[in-house]
């Protein structure tokens, strides 16, 4: 059963009717390593560090149609429903440049579970074309001056964190430019 996570400030509202939401699907890297992470992404001036909290992308923002909520929860669910905990590792740092400015830190252990999970979100009412193939990670740092990239790739190389998944979080894109989790799906497979 999902455990819906809507913010007090009313972020978790539902959208009107007609209107178009922008969610997004992770795994949310856990206390004391996603603070961690968004103390680095302060540190080396990555003005998203505050607004997007630490993860592991599943299902990149995508636009949906309000109406269209009910059926991507369910499928949601559904996935959720068929999955069993996992491990997950984080350690060492890695880069897209040049294609994209981006430093992150690699996911060692879990990361074939991110792949099978981003494909079955990705589908049924989430189905999308992606810009790059999927890649588990996370990051770091985005589209800084590349002496700062590469000072935050030096830095992130010792970081080192392992922690079990239980669930993944939809999210919502508020319209202060801040991502808030909305809803999390816990594993339910025995």
């Amino acid at each position: 059963m999902a455990r819906s996570l809507a913010p007090a400030d009313g972020g978790g509202q539902p959208a009107a009717a007609g209107s178009v939401v922008t969610i997004g699907v992770a795994v949310t890297v856990p206390e004391p390593y996603g603070s961690a992470v968004q103390d680095a992404r302060a540190g080396h001036g990555d003005p998203l560090a505050r607004a997007i909290p630490t993860h592991v992308t599943l299902l990149p923002p995508t636009e949906v149609a309000a109406g269209a909520l009910p059926a991507v929860r369910a499928h949601l669910a559904s996935v959720a429903a068929g999955r069993r905990p996992f491990r997950m590792l984080l350690h060492g740092s890695g880069t897209f440049r040049p294609v994209s400015p981006v430093v992150f830190i690699r996911v060692e252990g879990g990361a074939q579970e991110c792949r099978e999970l981003e494909a079955e979100i990705r589908s049924g009412p989430l189905a999308r074309e992606l810009a790059f193939p999927y890649h588990p990670h996370v990051t770091v740092a985005h589209g800084l001056p590349e002496p700062v990239l590469e000072e935050a790739q030096r830095s992130a190389r010792a970081f080192h964190a392992t922690f079990p998944v239980t669930a993944f979080t939809l999210s919502r894109f508020g319209e202060d430019q801040v991502w808030r989790p909305w809803q999390a799906y816990p594993f339910t497979r025995q």
